[in-house]
């Protein structure tokens, strides 16, 4: 593993099985045949604006090393990566942290706002709250906004992260968003997460009946309808545009200055290739680029069928622990 300025992208060993081709099935694979549980204990915990957020954790409270997970679009404690990294922190002897974003733990929740892809107040005041030093790590949604607030806080970062590493974090929102509204991707991706985000957004209206139009959430097909209608409003952007310029954390990489994996397969349907490479150009020497050439979106199923979940988190423990 070395550091990887622009232009020179390091190419981890990481390589998809056979029988199981494409970013597609790369990404939905693992998903089909999940890891097994392992024991979680939930805390509640109030929000300073009068909300609360639920965090499970596993492994010993009393650990030498702690790890905080911030989950993807949608996600939470029981998706598959989470299940794998849960299980390795323990054979590993860390204690784990999995906060859910607002709405994602089972419960709608109490205020306005919801969660959004550069939400690093939330990962702020989570990594405060927990105390540090600590490692961080982010999954697709959560490794944007973990990585927005390690460039937004630079040098300081230092003081409550020790290391972190972020996973198919969609780095350049507005490509993401767009190759997500087309073709196989809408349907497969896109149709997928708006048929919970939309219930969500809705029973909103029962307690704040003025934050949107009923209708025309219900009527929503793609990510930029949706951000347009939901996401930006409740979050201070004026249009999906604004949102996605925002929140892309892109633009933040040169300012990190905690050592950080920023691990994406080059595959991944969420982020085409070119976006990809051109997002990460300005990346700072504390941050190590990994490229694979497959493993999907969260994916890195390795093994024979049906494909086992253990390379994605010693790969990333290793990182975190060295």
């Amino acid at each position: 593993m070395k550091n990887c300025g622009a232009g020179n992208v390091d190419l981890t060993p990481f390589n998809s099985p056979w029988w199981l081709p494409g970013g597609h099935l790369q990404t939905i694979g693992p998903a089909l045949f999940p890891p097994r549980r392992v024991a979680l204990a939930r805390e509640r915990w109030d929000t300073p604006d009068g909300d609360f957020i639920d965090v499970d954790f596993c492994g010993e409270p009393g650990a030498a090393k702690q790890l905080v997970l911030f989950h993807g679009l949608e996600g939470g404690s029981d998706s598959h990566y989470a299940r794998a990294i849960a299980a390795h922190a323990i054979e590993r002897g860390w204690r784990l942290a999995l906060p859910h974003f607002r709405g994602c733990s089972g419960e709608i929740n109490r205020t306005r706002r919801a969660y959004h892809s550069g939400d690093s107040e939330e990962i702020d005041w989570v990594l405060r709250r927990l105390g540090g030093p600590l490692h961080a790590l982010g999954v697709s949604l959560g490794g944007n906004a973990l990585l927005k607030w390690l460039g937004e806080r630079g040098e300081k970062a230092r003081a409550l992260v020790r290391r972190a590493a972020a996973v198919s974090a969609p780095l350049d929102l507005a490509a993401a968003g767009d190759a997500l509204d087309r073709g196989l991707n809408r349907i497969l991706y896109t149709r997928h997460f708006l048929a919970t985000l939309k219930p969500k957004s809705l029973a909103k209206l029962e307690v704040f009946p003025d934050l949107y139009d009923r209708q025309r959430v219900q009527g929503a097909r793609s990510f930029r309808e949706f951000d347009n209608l939901v996401t930006a409003p409740l979050h201070g952007f004026r249009d999906t545009e604004h949102y996605w310029a925002s929140a892309a954390a892109g633009p933040y990489l040169e300012h990190i200055r905690v050592p950080t994996l920023v691990l994406n397969a080059r595959n991944d349907p969420f982020l085409p290739e070119q976006a990809l490479l051109r997002a990460a150009q300005k990346a700072a020497p504390s941050v190590v680029l990994e490229f694979p050439r497959t493993g999907g979106h969260a994916g890195f199923t390795s093994g024979p069928f049906p494909g086992r979940h253990t390379w994605l988190p010693r790969h990333l423990f290793d990182f975190l622990d060295s």
